[in-house]
């Protein structure tokens, strides 16, 4: 059931807090898995208020996909614009299984889907370390389970 807009400002009951973990996330914006990253990132890797680039596909932007070129600009652009204002020092890549990006932008399915996000994501690393100087560039591969999702290191 969709809420109405509030009348009045929601004000939201967690404490906020100034300090910068300067470390950035480039995912996919499926809102399906998005409480999953956010539960991998903060509890798994340790980061509480990373920053966040949230688009479909996520990493697929970076690695030379010519339907994903306007993206790859943008996300270019805020991750240079991360490092210098926010003074960023790690980058996180998650690709998830059954991306629809994949299937319907690029029309990948079956096994070949997987295997171009595993590449996808060691040549978005290779840009990232090259546009931003970063050389803490982690990749992962998140597995859908029946009831869970499994985060997979991929050497990038």
């Amino acid at each position: 059931m969709k809420k109405e807009p509030a009348e009045t400002p929601y004000e939201s009951r967690l404490p906020y807090e100034a300090a910068r973990v300067h470390a950035a996330a480039i995912y996919c914006s499926d809102g399906r898995v998005g409480e999953h990253f956010d539960d991998f990132l903060q509890r798994g890797l340790g980061l509480p208020r990373y920053d966040r680039v949230a688009l479909p596909g996520g990493p697929a932007c970076l690695a030379g996909h010519p339907q994903a070129h306007l993206e790859e600009q943008g996300v270019v652009d805020e991750l240079k614009f991360l490092v210098e204002a926010h003074k960023l020092r790690r980058v996180v890549l998650i690709a998830h299984q059954a991306c629809a990006f994949y299937g319907t932008r690029l029309e990948l399915n079956g096994r070949r889907l997987e295997l171009v996000q595993r590449a996808d994501l060691v040549r978005a690393a290779a840009v990232v370390r090259r546009v931003t100087g970063i050389d803490a560039v982690e990749g992962y591969f998140a597995r859908l389970g029946e009831n869970c999702v499994r985060f997979e290191p991929i050497e990038v």
